[in-house]
C-alpha cells in the first residue's frame, strides 16, 4: 500500500495472498485460517489490515470491518481506499448510519478530488437520504472524474440510485 511499510515476505506473503483468493472464493473461514498463519508483527501492516476488511465486508461484519478501516485511516492517511472502506461500514455498523457515512465521504473530497468512487458513493447516500439534486450533483462531480460510461454503467447497476435510472440512462 505505502512504501513506508516493509514488503511482506514468504511464507508470510504466501498466507496473505491466500487468504484474499479464499475471500474472492467466498471461503472465509479458510481465509481466516490463512491469517492466523501470519507473523504477529504483520498485525498492524496495511496489506494484511486490507484484507482483514475485506474479510470483514464478505461477511458483513461491519462493527469490526468499521474498527478496522478506520485504523487504516490513521496507518495511510493518504491513500483513497481506506476512506471509502471506512464510509462503507459506517453506513452498516451498528452505531453508523447513512449520514455519518456521508460526513467520512464529504472530508475525503477534500483529501482526494480526483477519486470519483468518492463522489459516486455520494451520490449514493444523498440519494438514499431523498436529496436528489445533491445526489445529481456529486453524479456529475463523479462523471467528470470518472469519465461519462464507466459511471453510467456502473450506476445502472446500483440499486441505491434506482430512483434517478431513468436520467442516468439518458446521459
Amino acid at each position: 500500500m505505502t512504501s513506508s511499510f516493509p514488503t511482506i515476505e514468504p511464507p508470510d506473503s504466501f498466507f496473505l495472498s491466500a487468504a484474499a483468493g479464499w475471500i474472492e472464493l467466498g471461503v472465509p473461514m479458510e481465509a481466516e485460517l490463512e491469517l492466523m498463519k501470519l507473523s504477529p508483527s504483520l498485525a498492524a501492516h496495511p496489506e494484511v489490515l486490507e484484507t482483514r476488511w475485506l474479510l470483514c465486508a464478505s461477511q458483513a461484519n461491519w462493527d469490526q470491518g468499521l474498527a478496522i478501516a478506520e485504523q487504516l485511516c490513521g496507518l495511510t492517511p493518504d491513500t483513497a481506499g481506506p476512506w471509502l472502506h471506512r464510509a462503507y461500514a459506517m453506513r452498516r455498523a451498528s452505531t453508523g448510519s447513512i449520514e455519518k457515512a456521508l460526513h467520512i465521504l464529504l472530508n475525503a473530497t477534500l483529501r482526494f478530488p480526483e477519486e470519483a468512487t468518492i463522489p459516486y458513493n455520494l451520490a449514493c447516500y444523498t440519494c438514499q437520504l431523498d436529496r436528489l439534486d445533491e445526489a445529481r450533483r456529486w453524479l456529475e462531480i463523479a462523471r467528470q472524474t470518472g469519465g461519462k460510461k464507466a459511471i453510467q454503467s456502473l450506476a445502472l447497476r446500483d440499486n441505491d440510485l434506482q430512483v434517478l435510472w431513468a436520467e442516468i440512462k439518458a446521459w
